[in-house]
């Protein structure tokens, strides 16, 4: 299996594994930020099967972290509403977080060994993209773990005493 056929694979598997998290998690802002990436991921999934099929191909450039600022805006009306996670949501959150560790590990690992220049540029981008779901997983794992303590670092709350 070549380089491509395996991400293809992967974004496959990411996209089943986020589909069944989001239908898991209770949470709004957590459901709502699974379902964001399940579309990041098939837009890679579908860039890569236009590439196997020898198709053209625009890399577009997007960013994941506006997207999940929109689903925390139109969320932030529920966003107190639970603020613990089960174990089992945060664990589909740790899952989550190794998996797109691994994604841009493999992406920045084998964009050099592709033969064309759209497909090296294809995976970097991807690698990065995959950095940025790491980051929002990151982020919502720690907002769902404890709350308080992600608001005053996240939002840089001043502690009056």
């Amino acid at each position: 299996m070549n380089a491509i056929e395996t991400a293809t694979k992967m974004e496959t598997e990411a996209i089943k594994f986020y589909r069944e998290a989001a239908d898991r998690t209770s949470h709004p802002a957590g459901k709502g930020m699974f379902l964001s990436i399940v579309e990041d991921e098939k837009r890679h999934l579908q860039m890569l099967s236009d590439l196997l099929k020898g198709l053209d191909l625009k890399i577009q450039d997007v960013s994941p972290l506006k997207n999940i600022r929109t689903v925390f805006e139109e969320k932030k009306d529920h966003m107190m509403e639970r603020i613990s996670a089960s174990e089992d949501e945060l664990e589909a959150f740790r899952v989550a977080m190794e998996m797109e560790r691994e994604g841009k590990e493999f992406y920045i690992k084998n964009a050099d060994s592709l033969a064309s220049e759209t497909e090296k540029k294809l995976f970097h981008a991807l690698a990065k993209e995959e950095e940025e779901h790491y980051k929002v997983f990151s982020n919502t794992y720690h907002f769902l773990k404890d709350s308080g303590n992600w608001f005053m670092w996240n939002e840089h709350s001043i502690v009056e005493g």
